[in-house]
């Protein structure tokens, strides 16, 4: 998920640091919000159409094993409540098909998604559903099938699409937590469902895309589906998919990226975001944002010009990938929460700046 931006150098996915252990958290406690975000305070309704969201898939499993977060006057609290006090409103929520018990990079079934969703509604935040259609991670460099899936011929996992899509989306309607946004798909610059739905095979890629549209919609007419892919500072990489996409008869209804690229990046990389927006007349968002924890304050800048960029451009909102996520848990760096004390770190505060 995490992509380079041009000017920086290479670093270790994703996959490569997520391998954290959960074992031997300490219990960390949780109540009242900061006085400083008193204004912005659970109930409250941002008077922006302006979306300032987290993906915080990694909750229900931290919480599981022990975790729990402070505010920043160091008070224990629920995690939702100290989200909202900076504007939060809503939640990305990822699903994998089969998952296995990793604490790190498993769960996320369907049932563990929904039944944390009913927190996120509770607390009043909108949610988008993020499918991966994988029984773990896929981003912009990997896209497999989930293993039942691995062996299946086109038809086969057309069909295998329609009914996982349905059953997945009628568990969200009778939880009461149909989401707000859908994605069909995470990262999916090369298609996704290797090789039957790679983008070289466009026909079948908008295939097996236009029948989870097709689902979301016929449980959920209103919610938004969206098609996200990484690195849109890669400009022709954006075409390509695209031209193939809509080339082939692909239906979506927003165009949502990832971009963990730098500061001085952000005007460029999101005038990428709305130039192929606007090519194929589709509202945008950025749903994957995420900087250094290490280097707080100039993560903290990062999430300002990227939120300026997006508003002066036209984009619809931005999502922080797991801000709340703390070592030993997973070795990833770029959250937001400071591992040894618990509380939120400067970065949150460029929600409060933007």
């Amino acid at each position: 998920m995490i992509d380079k931006p041009d000017n920086e150098p290479a670093q270790l996915g994703r996959r490569s640091v997520l391998l954290g252990a959960a074992a031997g958290a300490a219990l960390l406690g949780t109540s009242a919000l900061p006085r400083t975000l008193a204004a912005t305070a659970a109930g409250a309704t941002v008077a922006t159409t302006f979306v300032k969201a987290v993906d915080v898939s990694w909750a229900p499993q931290m919480e599981a094993h022990g975790y729990s977060w402070k505010n920043a006057n160091g008070q224990p609290q629920d995690l939702l409540t100290i989200l909202k006090g900076y504007g939060i409103s809503a939640v990305r929520l990822r699903t994998f098909v089969n998952p296995s018990g990793d604490p790190a990079n498993g769960h996320c079934g369907i049932t563990e998604v929904a039944a944390f969703a009913k927190r996120v509604k509770a607390a009043g935040m909108s949610i988008m559903l993020d499918y991966m259609f994988g029984d773990t991670w896929n981003s912009v460099g990997v896209q497999n099938p989930p293993g039942a899936w691995k062996n299946m011929n086109y038809s086969q996992m057309l069909t295998a699409m329609n009914n996982y899509v349905s059953q997945t989306m009628n568990v969200m309607k009778s939880n009461d937590v149909l989401p707000t946004w859908v994605q069909i798909g995470n990262e999916i610059n090369s298609g996704i469902c290797h090789p039957v739905g790679s983008v070289s095979n466009p026909g079948q890629m908008a295939g097996l895309l236009n029948a989870a549209y097709n689902q979301v919609k016929q449980v959920s007419p209103s919610t938004t589906v969206c098609i996200h892919l990484a690195q849109p500072q890669k400009y022709p990489s954006m075409q390509t998919f695209f031209n193939a996409y809509s080339g082939h008869g692909g239906k979506w209804d927003m165009s949502v990226f990832s971009s963990y690229g730098s500061a001085n990046l952000a005007t460029s990389i999101v005038g990428n975001m709305k130039k192929i927006s606007d090519a194929y007349h589709k509202p945008f968002m950025q749903t994957e944002f995420g900087g250094p924890v290490s280097k707080a304050s100039s993560t903290e800048a990062k999430l300002v010009a990227y939120i300026k960029a997006l508003k002066n451009n036209g984009g619809q909102g931005i999502f922080y990938w797991e801000p709340e996520c703390m070592s030993p848990f997973t070795g990833y760096g770029d959250g937001a929460w400071n591992s040894s004390t618990r509380e939120p770190t400067a970065i949150m505060n460029g929600f409060l700046q933007a």
